[in-house]
């Protein structure tokens, strides 16, 4: 390795190799490759949004430890979240397609790793699109409260929140030039935001919490006693932010150079967010006028309370704008990410229906139907928001519970493999194995936790639903198993290769 966290690559792939290394893989291309490693970048760090999870999630680290476990989570979390985007990166340079973590698992664990991971991710970045834009929609609620007195009950929330996946959906229809184009507009756009508010709210205030406050103050309203526990349910805040990474390798056959571009675009997407995130909660913290009344803010977002204390009515709405438009390139990217996942489960007949899932615009090469799924699955997730206070609360820990566990499988499915595992262009050498150990350690640890109680005392509506959510998809899975497994497989274990199945495939794009 040239440093901790950027390996060292040979020089890149053309399409041609790229397209041939699809093909030795056991897929026709059918998706234009019209990104390049900025925008692989890009997308990864416009899905893990600093400015959608830190902001989003903040309220609820105010009560589950406060400003220290905030902060110091942060740190530590990202930290291990590193790791496991150095080992994912590794395997994703060796099969660079757009089934990413499943196919990984299939072909180094065999058929059942790869169908449950694969069912694992895609609850995880359904539940992501549904924890994004509900939040986009929650702060666009707050900054209407603020200009016009707009009072965002849950049913206006809601309205609001189809809107964006709306928007989101037609976005997306217009294919990956687009996308691409607007994530590279994001990463600047995020960047720009934080230093925008972090400095607002460094000059502008005439109070600011003292360091000690900052780095050391512990709040616990979770109704737990012990403070290990507390500290440790806190660290939600740091764990969701930091998911969606692997949009990246979900968006190799679309990349030029997928084979670098996409791991690298894994690695600096979490680096980047790791300094970038923790400045913008320090700033935040920092700026805390009243505690209290920040918690128990009638904008129902903290963030905008602490804005609104500091800057004024005119600073705080300017820069909550700048926050909503960050969570939107969020969730466009989000929308991406799960559309290619459920084209490739489709593409190996994991989904029922799959034969629409996977049909491809042969005008946008987008997969159009898969798009519409996935906006429609999300809104069906946060309907619950609609009756219960905490639903929200239970779709982040969905992502979490789903998508987190389904990283680690490859990684460990690798390790297993030892020297059967061929490395690709990018790879970590003899940093491999620890590296690779510790991140399947950090997410067995953090899959447990997050499936704990998060307040007490236990009640349907304060209970955790993420344990729950990852119980019935793994019945589901299960059983559709029984039903699909004659006809699901990748090219290694299905022939999908073979002459009549790509003949199929060409029948699907539209």
């Amino acid at each position: 390795m040239s440093s901790t966290s950027e390996p060292s690559a040979p020089p890149g792939l053309s399409d041609q190799d790229e397209e041939q290394r699809l093909r030795e893989l056991g897929y026709r291309p059918v998706l234009a490759r019209r990104m390049g490693g900025f925008g692989n970048f890009a997308i990864s760090f416009s899905v893990i949004s600093i400015l959608s999870g830190c902001m989003t999630l903040y309220g609820f680290g105010m009560g589950a430890g406060g400003p220290a476990v905030m902060l110091w989570g942060w740190a530590g979390v990202g930290l291990f979240v590193l790791f496991v985007g150095l080992s994912l990166a590794e395997v994703t340079s060796a099969y660079p397609t757009s089934g990413a973590l499943y196919y990984m698992a299939d072909r180094l664990g065999g058929r059942r790793w790869g169908w449950y991971t694969g069912w694992l991710n895609l609850l995880g970045l359904l539940g992501a699109i549904a924890g994004i834009d509900y939040g986009a929609a929650l702060f666009t609620g707050a900054f209407a409260n603020l200009q016009w007195g707009f009072e965002p009950t849950p049913g206006r929330t809601m309205l609001i929140f189809v809107a964006i996946l709306l928007l989101h959906a037609v976005l997306n229809l217009f294919g990956v030039h687009l996308v691409s184009i607007l994530n590279s507009v994001s990463v600047w756009w995020h960047l720009a935001g934080v230093a925008l508010i972090v400095g607002a709210l460094a000059i502008w205030p005439d109070h600011h919490q003292s360091a000690s406050f900052v780095f050391t103050k512990f709040v616990n309203d979770t109704g737990w006693s012990n403070p290990v526990y507390v500290a440790a349910i806190g660290l939600l805040l740091a764990q969701y932010t930091f998911c969606g990474y692997d949009a990246s390798a979900h968006l190799s056959e679309e990349t030029s150079n997928a084979s670098v571009s996409a791991a690298r675009g894994i690695v600096r997407s979490i680096w980047v967010s790791w300094i970038a995130g923790f400045v913008l909660l320090a700033g935040l913290t920092f700026a805390i006028q009243d505690y209290t009344a920040t918690r128990e803010t009638a904008t129902g977002v903290p963030p905008a309370q602490i804005l609104l204390d500091g800057l004024g009515k005119g600073g705080a709405s300017a820069l909550l704008l700048v926050v909503i438009v960050a969570q939107l390139f969020c969730g466009n990217a989000e929308v991406a990410a799960a559309s290619r996942m459920v084209f490739a489960f489709s593409r190996d007949r994991a989904l029922p229906g799959s034969e629409l899932w996977r049909r491809v615009s042969n005008r946008t090469h987008t997969p159009v139907a898969a798009v519409w799924l996935s906006v429609v699955v999300a809104g069906v997730l946060a309907l619950p928001s609609l009756y219960s206070t905490t639903a929200y609360g239970a779709v982040t820990a969905i992502n979490v519970i789903g998508i987190t566990p389904a990283y680690a499988i490859p990684v460990f499915l690798r390790l297993r493999a030892g020297d059967r595992f061929q490395p690709g262009p990018w790879s970590l050498g003899r940093w491999s194995k620890p590296i690779g150990w510790t991140a399947v350690v950090w997410v067995a640890f953090v899959t447990v936790l997050f499936c704990l109680p998060q307040s007490s005392p236990v009640t349907v509506d304060s209970m955790n639903y993420a344990a729950i959510a990852l119980v019935v998809v793994l019945v589901l899975a299960s059983a559709w198993w029984y039903i699909a497994r004659r006809s699901y497989g990748t090219p290694q274990t299905a022939a999908y290769g073979s002459e009549q199945d790509q003949a199929e495939l060409a029948e699907g794009i539209v």
